[in-house]
């Protein structure tokens, strides 16, 4: 059972559904350089904006200016929380001016005096793939040390201005991404030279690595401000968790998948929760020939920036196997081999809702700190029909196994404080930039075309949410 606080809401990020990407002050990020893809055709990175380019991000489904109308909408559902992100560069436009962009901080007041109007707590991503394009192209992204500086000061910024109105924050979305190779661009910014598909960008782990422990002191320098700033703040690491099973019963596909699982899963929270590298991270280097670059005082840092509560995205999970052969599958960038006994979606991710139990149990295990959940969701073609209505049973029945899961972990003893699906709003998907890969409680009339009123409608979804939250969780 959840508990009576239990935070249930839904989740978005400033760059897929804002909008409004030159309007306000705002500069452009890394993710405004990105075309649209598809399921067949991969999103590419263009450091160079084409003129008769598509950027599916420029226009997101305009929350910048409909904010009231969706935020009502979610108050509507009962939403106890709301998981937004602040774009980087809508207050720091290119990332290292003196001064902060008073439009852009005003937009944001805007937003949560709107959210407190209906009691919705907001929960604030501080980097969400919305990092400066400038100072990503600049200085190689977050291979260089500078960007703990200009980050920290992001953050003392945002930190002072919403003192008052905000309580939770995350540092870095999906920070573990790097760990696959697939975050150089959007979590590191790592800027390539020429048009690059954003799949396949080629980074060498050392730079990956090394860009990731200066984010780890960034978000440690971070929240150590954020406790002087206001000794109430939350703050909270975020890691995409895919859990990795072995394929067979073989010793070796099971060492295999645990050591997949602590690269993957475990390297980065490890550092943010318990304040210091893991020891099998030592190894990891020492077999990959790498050296970490620390300057006096960077251990000490991690030790007195640990964060107080952990999050994570759960999609799907997948298997590892030592059979080169063995049946490849995808999703949410991330890969691995398929598992016989799963079902997939449309675009190939495996549905695993005792995966979500497995995990919530491991991690809570782990380290015994408040956990919430904050992205899962089934991306799906959504019909509107000639009535307005969208039957979406698809996408209730697979949030009600996760759900199930989650209470069934909260049995166990896990301390889970709250829930926010992935889009909970139709917005632009970050891995195919589509808007036909749909999540949302909310259907927005906007198709990959162009066409489209962006009128937004409510789904059988959205009806089923309302009593799920009006019950905490009881009546799925």
């Amino acid at each position: 059972m959840f508990r009576d606080d239990f935070l249930w809401g839904g989740a978005t990020a400033a760059n897929q559904f804002e909008g409004a990407w030159d309007i306000g002050g705002k500069g452009p990020n890394i993710s405004d350089h990105l075309t649209r893809g598809s399921k067949e055709t991969p999103r590419v990175i263009t450091p160079i904006l084409k003129e008769d380019g598509d950027y599916p991000n420029h226009y997101g489904i305009d929350f910048y200016h409909r904010y009231k109308e969706d935020i009502k909408l979610f108050a509507e559902m009962g939403f106890k929380t709301f998981r937004l992100s602040i774009a980087w560069s809508r207050i720091f436009p290119k990332g290292d001016e003196e001064e902060p962009s008073e439009e852009g901080l005003e937009f944001y007041d805007r937003v949560f005096d709107e959210l407190k109007k209906y009691n919705i707590e907001p929960i604030v991503t501080i980097s969400h793939y919305e990092t400066p394009f400038h100072i990503a192209k600049e200085h190689k992204g977050w291979t260089s040390r500078k960007f703990i500086d200009y980050f920290v000061k992001y953050c003392e910024v945002i930190f002072k201005r919403y003192k008052n109105k905000v309580k939770y924050w995350l540092t870095f979305n999906e920070i573990n991404m790097t760990m696959a190779g697939i975050g150089s661009y959007l979590s590191l910014a790592i800027v390539p030279d020429e048009d690059t598909v954003l799949v396949k960008q080629k980074t060498e782990l050392k730079d990956r690595l090394q860009a990731l422990h200066h984010q780890f002191i960034a978000s440690a320098k971070a929240t150590k401000i954020a406790h002087e700033i206001n000794p109430d703040f939350q703050i909270g690491c975020m890691n995409i968790f895919a859990p990795l099973y072995p394929l067979t019963c073989k010793p070796e596909d099971v060492v295999l998948a645990q050591y997949y699982n602590n690269i993957n899963n475990y390297y980065c929270s490890d550092v943010q929760v318990r304040g210091e590298y893991p020891s099998f991270a030592k190894k990891y280097w020492k077999d990959n020939n790498i050296e970490i670059k620390m300057e006096d005082g960077d251990l000490e840092i991690l030790k007195e920036g640990k964060v107080d509560f952990y999050t994570l995205s759960y999609y799907m999970s997948s298997c590892v196997s030592n059979d080169p052969d063995a049946e490849q599958t995808t999703g949410n960038f991330l890969f691995g081999v398929k598992n016989p006994y799963l079902e997939a979606s449309e675009w190939g991710w495996q549905i695993d809702p005792d995966g979500l139990k497995y995990l919530l149990i491991e991690v809570y295990n782990r380290y015994e700190v408040p956990i919430m959940v904050v992205e899962n969701g089934l991306g799906a073609i959504d019909k509107l029909e000639d009535d307005k209505t969208i039957h979406d049973d698809y996408r209730i029945d697979y949030l009600r196994k996760h759900i199930k899961a989650m209470s069934e972990a909260v049995d166990e003893g896990v301390d889970l404080r709250g829930y926010t699906p992935w889009g909970c709003i139709d917005l632009i998907s970050a891995s195919t930039g589509e808007m036909a890969k749909r999540y949302g409680f909310i259907y927005v009339d906007k198709q990959d075309d162009g066409s489209g009123d962006l009128e937004r409608y409510k789904k059988d979804s959205f009806y089923w949410y309302k009593k799920v939250i009006a019950s905490n969780g009881e009546e799925l």
